[in-house]
């Protein structure tokens, strides 16, 4: 059985639009990985769907993923809606466009070179690594934020 690239990510947002970051550990065998970055002007789904994509474009080569998120519209999102989104050309059951749908795209796009498996956790709630993520989350946006 192959080994699983795990990845731990989480996004944050200083307001909801503000500042926001995000942050990714990625863990091998013995190797471990943080990323993390910033926008200036976003909002914690986007951040959250950053952060998975981040930390999917990081794993180079395909590989089999477990990916952990505390964020259940990007679970939700890539597990249950995504699919109908595609068929109905990116619009909601309401015929609105999809928020977000470059970065659901990305994902998509993403998730399409690995075998991902979706896991979600609870935030804030001691996960070792998910308080790791949230903490490279929180300082990209914040150093972003003081400048």
């Amino acid at each position: 059985m192959t080994t699983p690239v795990e990845i731990s990510t989480d996004g944050a947002c200083l307001g909801n639009p503000g500042p926001g970051g995000w942050g990714a550990v990625l863990r091998y065998k013995e190797h471990e990985k943080q990323i993390s970055g910033a926008e200036p002007d976003t909002t914690n789904n986007k951040m959250e769907l950053t952060a998975a994509i981040k930390g999917l474009e990081a794993v180079k080569k395909p590989s089999t993923v477990i990916l952990y998120t505390d964020s259940t519209y990007v679970r939700n999102g890539i597990m249950k809606w995504a699919a109908g989104w595609q068929s109905n050309g990116w619009l909601t059951k309401d015929k609105k466009p999809v928020k977000n749908s470059e970065l659901w795209r990305e994902l998509i796009e993403q998730c399409a070179r690995h075998e991902v498996e979706w896991k979600w956790v609870k935030g804030h709630a001691g996960d070792h690594y998910n308080e790791i993520a949230d903490q490279l989350a929180t300082s990209a946006a914040r150093k972003l934020k003081e400048g």
